[in-house]
């Protein structure tokens, strides 16, 4: 069963989530520190190229199963239009309020 989005723990997450699953690009944006960083499936990526390409012009979308790491550590169903549907993991770093890096790949 999934957890609902306004009942994730870490504000950060829950507003980061929020905006992947409403096609909110400039608001994942804002909550990005200025040299923030991600990788998928172990690898760096170029954040901004990342995003565009398996979220936003694909119309992703993410169903939480489970949270950890006070709401930092998310297992997920996410799909998009180019991949389908998958169980990924999410790890995110915060600091300040704001997503400064986070990994993600197949759970």
């Amino acid at each position: 069963m999934a957890i609902a989005t306004a009942k994730l723990t870490d504000p950060t997450v829950r507003a980061a989530v929020t905006a992947i699953n409403a096609g909110d690009r400039q608001g994942f944006v804002d909550l990005l520190t200025p040299g923030a960083t991600m990788s998928d499936d172990g690898s760096d990526r170029d954040l901004q190229d990342w995003i565009d390409r398996e979220i936003f012009t694909v119309r992703g979308h993410m169903e939480v199963r489970s949270e950890s790491d006070g709401g930092r550590a998310l297992v997920a169903d996410f799909r998009n239009e180019t991949w389908g549907e998958m169980r990924t993991a999410w790890r995110f770093t915060v600091e300040h309020g704001r997503i400064d890096h986070f990994e993600t790949g197949q759970a």
